[in-house]
């Protein structure tokens, strides 16, 4: 599969890959995955849809048109790590947004000053 790193500016579209996992891909070529560094803000057009982490039917509109990309779960290899933070502190796994959504980078994360700060921005990756 095709992937390149977010660009400021980019247009993106939430989508369910081949692979089985859900992401942002390009709009202008929605077979190429675009990976998002944590720290990286991101506002959808509209108020982001989600399945309800309790049932993967029910569709959850939420309050938030903007979020911060992030990663949970750092430490278990075999679980999803991709998540959008919110204002309010609360997050929600990429694998959990409804597909078809458009969003936009607004900000890449700063560049990091330290080690530490580079290892939170370093991407987990599954291994599933």
């Amino acid at each position: 599969m095709k992937t390149r790193d977010a660009a400021l500016h980019d247009q993106l579209v939430t989508t369910d890959f081949r692979t089985g996992t859900r992401g942002f891909a390009c709009v202008t070529d929605p077979e190429c995955a675009v990976c998002v560094k944590p720290g990286t803000e991101i506002a959808f057009d509209a108020p982001i849809q989600f399945y309800n982490p309790d049932s993967i039917v029910t569709i959850v509109s939420g309050k938030y048109t903007a979020a911060v990309f992030g990663q949970v779960n750092k430490a278990n290899k075999m679980a999803h790590h991709d998540c959008l933070e919110f204002p309010d502190g609360s997050h929600i796994l990429l694998t959990r947004l409804i597909p078809g959504q458009s969003a936009k980078i607004l900000q890449l994360p700063a560049t990091p000053k330290t080690e530490a700060e580079a290892n939170d921005q370093k991407r987990v990756e599954y291994a599933g």
